[in-house]
């Protein structure tokens, strides 16, 4: 037999689905058997696997306790990350990270465990926020993601109201984030909304550009203004109407002006003689703008973040190359 007592991040949720997610060696199948069976109960009761849990209910579940026996959990790995975590803002529902270049959001093919989200966890855990033992269907989850060598601002929900509004927000727009880059060349046009199609080669791990559509890509839009030009190069904000991968990289380059430092899209001699390690491209302007309800996070809505220590700013305003 289990006992659960369900939190505030687990309510709102089917019981079904709640415990698929906090007990995943439970075979579906199992779970829906044994609540037909009247085996899962609620507060003492027989319930249906769509009932949405409450704070506070009680789950008992009379299941065999082999079910139920630890098995490592890969989420686990936060506790051995102890790398440091650039703060811009917190409160006790979300948490903006200045991602540093080179760190990866999420474990990739490296299968490495240093990731931006296990070091948030890790900090979270430290603080109190977060234990893992007590969240059986919640994690911190981030709510954007940028490449492992793209810096700048990424959102963590705390907590799975957040999470919720986020997702939704992002979906539908209602978070506006701004690049800064610095491209090879200066763009004839100072200000413009390009449109073109992409797809992706997911073998060579890059996508390829093209003014025709076709079945297989898909539309990018990408705006972007000059801010400033220097030695034959250009500080560009941009803006990123639809979100593919390296969109703002594959875009640039094709028509004219690849990144500086991006040796995917752009050219390693040119990168090299500018000291440009990797690509100049950084989201460093987050904008809350809802035009819908934001729940628990209308507090935020009109307030706008910045990152601060933008690594190819100085080097770019200088016009040196970088040590």
């Amino acid at each position: 037999m289990k006992e659960v007592v369900v939190n505030k991040n687990a309510s709102g949720q089917r019981i079904d689905r709640f415990l698929q997610k906090a007990f995943p060696e439970l075979p579906q199948s199992l779970i829906c058997k044994t609540i037909r069976k009247k085996d899962i109960k609620v507060n003492g009761k027989r319930t249906e696997a769509n009932y949405k849990l409450n704070e506070g209910d009680v789950i008992t579940l009379y299941i065999k306790d082999e079910f139920f026996e630890k098995q490592k959990n890969s989420d686990d790995e936060f506790l051995s990350t102890d790398g440091k975590v650039n703060i811009i803002y917190e409160d006790e529902n979300i948490l903006l990270a200045d991602k540093e270049p080179g760190l990866v959001v999420h474990e990739d093919n490296d299968n490495t465990s240093d990731t931006l989200i296990n070091r948030i966890k890790n900090y979270l855990y430290k603080k109190g926020e977060y234990n893992p033992e007590e969240e059986l269907s919640f994690a911190p989850s981030l709510c954007n993601r940028i490449d492992r060598n793209t810096g700048g601002i990424v959102i963590c929900a705390k907590n799975a109201e957040s999470l919720r509004i986020l997702n939704q927000k992002v979906k539908d727009r209602e978070l506006t984030k701004l690049y800064l880059c610095v491209v090879n060349g200066v763009p004839k046009q100072k200000k413009a909304r390009l449109t073109a199609y992409l797809e992706k080669n997911e073998k060579e791990n890059r996508v390829v550009i093209s003014d025709r559509k076709t079945p297989r890509n898909r539309t990018i839009i990408t705006e972007y203004q000059v801010l400033e030009t220097r030695n034959g190069d250009s500080l560009l904000e941009v803006d990123l109407i639809t979100g593919r991968t390296h969109q703002i990289r594959a875009h640039l380059s094709y028509i004219g002006h690849f990144l500086l430092g991006d040796g995917k899209y752009g050219l390693n001699k040119i990168n090299k003689e500018k000291g440009y390690p990797y690509q100049a491209l950084y989201s460093y302007k987050l904008i809350f703008n809802f035009s819908t309800d934001g729940g628990i996070l209308n507090y935020l809505n009109g307030r706008e973040f910045t990152a601060k220590n933008i690594w190819f700013l100085e080097q770019f305003k200088k016009g040196e190359k970088r040590k």
